[in-house]
């Protein structure tokens, strides 16, 4: 498995960057190969993604969420494993550090060869920029779930 980790500094507040990024389904606008994300409740998300020419489906939970703090997230369905957890800091007023930790098992013969070769860092490197000129250029969110998921319950 391995570890990739990414930072990003946005310019806006802390609770604009937690609310847009809980809006699971807006994804595919900053996150490469993400073809369709769909929440199907408030832990679980079903994902289409298309990198390298292959087509994975997979199923998440998340599995703490706390809000303008953390969300934690893991795969529990399809060839895709993974698990990580996003983090909000606010820096100040106006500006919110972003930080990705995400642990990615690949599980196919391109996911692999795209590990060994440095492509999921880079790729999750241009979402968290991508995420930046999404969420900068919009002025705010999309929408906010604030809702509290404890690990366990």
């Amino acid at each position: 498995m391995s570890t990739v980790k990414e930072a990003v500094e946005v310019d806006v507040p802390l609770h604009t960057a937690y609310n847009q990024w809980t809006q699971f389904e807006e994804f595919p606008n900053f996150m490469e190969g993400v073809e369709e994300v769909r929440q199907v409740d408030d832990r679980h998300n079903h994902w289409t993604t298309k990198i390298g020419g292959v087509r994975r489906e997979f199923d998440t939970e998340i599995v703490d969420q706390l809000p303008d703090e953390r969300i934690t997230w893991r795969t529990v369905d399809g060839e895709t494993k993974q698990k990580g957890t996003v983090s909000f800091h606010r820096v100040d007023d106006m500006h919110t550090r972003v930080e990705l930790v995400m642990n990615v098992e690949p599980g196919g013969v391109a996911e692999k060869a795209a590990d060994l070769t440095g492509t999921i860092g880079r790729r999750v490197k241009g979402d968290m920029h991508r995420f930046k000129d999404y969420i900068e250029h919009r002025g705010g969110e999309t929408g906010a779930w604030r809702g509290r998921i404890s690990p366990g319950g």
